[in-house]
Formats: structure tokens, sequence, C-alpha cells
């Protein structure tokens, strides 16, 4: 005997709960999907995070790490007068002492000429570093730094004939001479001496004072 087909209503009914089923089914898929996606994103921020932290802290152990070779003066006893006559200065070139009132403009300014010692102790006094060369420099070199200095505020560059050094850089009461441009300890004397702890005036201004050699 034949089958009766279903009622028009039960028919209804079934595709009702075929098509909550469906949903059901497409909602549990979603809820899924969001706490995968979640769960990448908040490990995604956990790890980016952590990287940040270890990138800061390496900077940090790097930039408190002692400096192979550096030089240092008593800062107490270099003196910081603003004189008028001719300062003879220690050490080539000088790391601080008296100077004169007015500083050397250190606002990633680069120098073709060397500069007055004077003014330029003035600017270390402010916190800028100072680099400068000598003959033996390579053309590469100079450039290469003197693109750093013009991308640091509180940083200078010339030339310095007599010094020792093929490059140096300076800071007030601390020195560190170097061979090539790319020796790491330059970026390690920059990180630790722009506007650093051994500045006697931190925050000073680096422009408004002598713009060129006169």
């Amino acid at each position: 005997m034949a089958q009766k087909s279903k009622s028009p209503s039960a028919e209804r009914k079934a595709r009702i709960e075929e098509m909550r089923r469906a949903q059901h089914a497409s909602e549990r898929r979603n809820r899924i999907l969001t706490i995968a996606v979640s769960a990448v994103v908040v490990l995604g921020l956990v790890g980016f995070g952590a990287y940040a932290l270890n990138k800061k802290s390496d900077q940090k152990a790097a930039a408190d790490a002692p400096i192979k070779g550096e030089k240092d003066w008593d800062a107490a006893k270099l003196g910081r007068n603003h004189v008028t006559e001719q300062v003879k200065y220690p050490m080539k070139p000088p790391v601080g002492g008296d100077h004169n009132q007015v500083w050397m403009n250190c606002d990633r300014d680069v120098y073709k000429d060397a500069i007055p010692d004077m003014n330029a102790v003035h600017a270390l006094e402010h916190g800028a570093v100072w680099v400068t060369y000598n003959d033996k420099a390579s053309a590469a070199d100079v450039k290469t730094l003197s693109d750093k200095v013009k991308k640091t505020s509180y940083s200078l560059m010339s030339p310095y004939k007599d010094q020792a050094g093929t490059i140096m850089l300076s800071a007030w009461g601390k020195q560190l001479s170097v061979k090539t441009a790319d020796d790491p300890r330059v970026n390690q004397f920059f990180t630790r001496y722009v506007q650093g702890p051994q500045t006697p005036e931190p925050g000073a201004a680096c422009t408004g004072g002598m713009d060129a050699p006169q």
C-alpha cells in the first residue's frame, strides 16, 4: 500500500527545522572563526609586545654597556665659565671647559670647514655630540657620518686637522676615536650621549647660536 505524502503543514515544519539547524550550524562556525581570529590577534599583540619590549631592553643594554676605548674627564674639573680670551684645551678636540658665550649651532649641522673650539664646547654643554675627522677619513665615511648627523638633533660635524684619530666623537667629558664610520661604537656613542646624562644643560638650545665659522 502506498505511503501517504506529508501534509503541507508537516513539510513546512520540516523546512523550518532544517533552516534552524543550518542557522545554528552557521552561527557555531562563526563563533569558532571569531574565537580563532581573536586568538591569533591576541597572540600577535602579545608577540609584538614582547618583541618591542625585548628590543627596547636590548637598546637600553647596548646604551648602558661600556664603550670600548672611550676616554672620559671629570666634568666637575672641566670648568664652564663664559670667557672671551682664547682657551688652551688639554685635548683635541676639546670635550669641555671654559668657552664662548655663543654656542655653535648643533641641530643636525654639518660644517665643511673647521669651527671654533670655544663655540663647539658650548654646544657640548647643551648636550650635543660633535663628530670630527681629519684628512685620513675616506669620502665614504665622511658622507655616512654626515648623513647620520643630518638626521640627529643635538649633533654637529666638522673637519679637525690636528686631531689624533681619523674619526672622533666628543660629548661633554667624553670622547671616542674610531677608524671607520661603520664601527658599531658610533651608534652606541650617539645613543648614550646625545642629550645624555653627562649634559650640564639638558634641553638648552642648539639653534640661534653661531651658524658658520666667523
